[in-house]
Order: structure tokens, then sequence, then C-alpha cells
């Protein structure tokens, strides 16, 4: 798949961000890939501050690789040599398992120069938190990556026109990049037959307390 197919079928299979503010995924790479830059970055945002929340550190903790596939794959689609997860130091198991799956995903040659011999050269890094609420906010947390007191920026311009050290960047969140390989592996019917019409998909939630019975509802 060349850059424009793969950002087209996360476009067309409605994958929206699980971060919060639904933007739709696709819409956000397309807006950094066309922007005319040397240097772009992808950013993974693992800062999960909300009291009782735990869906990105079961992502990270179970399945570390999907993450940093799914950020591979966004760096090929917009251009970016260059990715960062930013993750909470609270989350010694994930931090843990995120260098493990970095270190065989340079190994086996899925990270580096020249991935696959395709040319493509694409690596990550991680960024721990230090438990400021605030940097969980996409632009504090690209103040706090760069060294700086982590503090909200004004938008516009937004990260995909102007982020990371002023160059173009994508920040989604873990349980979004979670869903990019299997939707591109399944396709489109199957992503679209779980959830709702403008909001296809799974979604993960954490539960917390003194719970008896889950009932799940699949709501039309």
């Amino acid at each position: 798949m060349t850059p424009n197919e793969v950002i087209d079928t996360i476009k067309q299979f409605g994958l929206r961000g699980r971060g919060g503010g639904g933007f739709p995924t696709g819409n956000k790479w397309e807006f950094a890939a066309v922007q005319q830059s040397p240097e772009k970055y992808i950013i993974c945002n693992a800062d999960e501050g909300d009291p009782g929340a735990f869906m990105d550190r079961s992502v990270l903790e179970g399945d570390p690789h999907s993450v940093l596939e799914a950020m591979t794959i966004g760096g090929y689609a917009i251009g970016a040599n260059k990715g960062f997860v930013y993750v909470r130091a609270e989350y010694p198991v994930a931090v843990e398992r995120l260098r493990t799956a970095i270190e065989q995903s340079r190994n086996y040659g899925l990270l580096g120069d020249n991935i696959l011999g395709t040319g493509f050269n694409f690596d990550i890094e991680i960024r721990l938190g230090a438990g400021a609420f605030v940097c969980g906010e996409e632009t504090a947390l690209m103040q706090s990556i760069e060294g700086k007191r982590g503090m909200p920026m004004p938008k516009p311009p937004f990260p995909a026109v102007r982020g990371l050290w002023g160059k173009p960047t994508v920040i989604n969140n873990v349980e979004t990049f979670a869903n990019i390989v299997p939707i591109i592996l399944k396709g489109a019917e199957w992503f679209r037959s779980i959830g709702t019409e403008k909001s296809p998909g799974t979604k993960v939630f954490a539960l917390g307390g003194k719970i008896r019975n889950i009932k799940f509802l699949k709501y039309a």
C-alpha cells in the first residue's frame, strides 16, 4: 500500500480517536501527510491520568507490539521517521514491556533503518511522564517531550500542522493505535459491524470498585 492508500483505508473505516475528542483518525493523518516538511513525528499519548482508568495500561502490558506496529504504519503514512510513546512513570510494568517490545522490533528489523528492505526508516523512543495530569493534553504533552514545563498551548495551529519542535505531528492515544492493525487486516465490513454508524469499532472501558454484575449493551 502507498501512504495515501493507508490513509484512505483508515478514513474509509471511520476510526475515530479513542482519547475523548473522537476526531476522525484518517483525517488527522491526512492533515499531517500533506504538510511539506523534512521532519514529522508520531506520538502515542499513554499519559492516562484519570482516576480509576487503566485502559491504556491494559493494552501496553498485554500487547505493546500492536501499538508499535500502528505507530510505524502511521509514520509511513504521513512521512515521519521518528515516534515517541509518552507514558506514565507510574506504569512500570507497561514501561518495561514497551522497552522489551521496542528492542525486539529493532532486532527483527521492524524498527530502525530500511525496515523490511523498503527504504523506510522509523524508530520509537519512550518518554516518561512525571505525574502531571495536564500533560495528558496534547499540546502540554509535546511541551514536556521538548523538556519544557507541560502547559497547554492555544490552537490553531494544530499539531498536525505545527507540533513537536514546530514540525507536523500526529498524536493518537494507545487505544486508537491498537485499532489500526486489526482494521487493516480484517477489513471495513468487519470493523463497521461493531459500534455505531458514526463511530464504528470497539471501545475499552475501565470499571473499578465492588462490581457484582456487568451487562454489555450494543447501542444502535
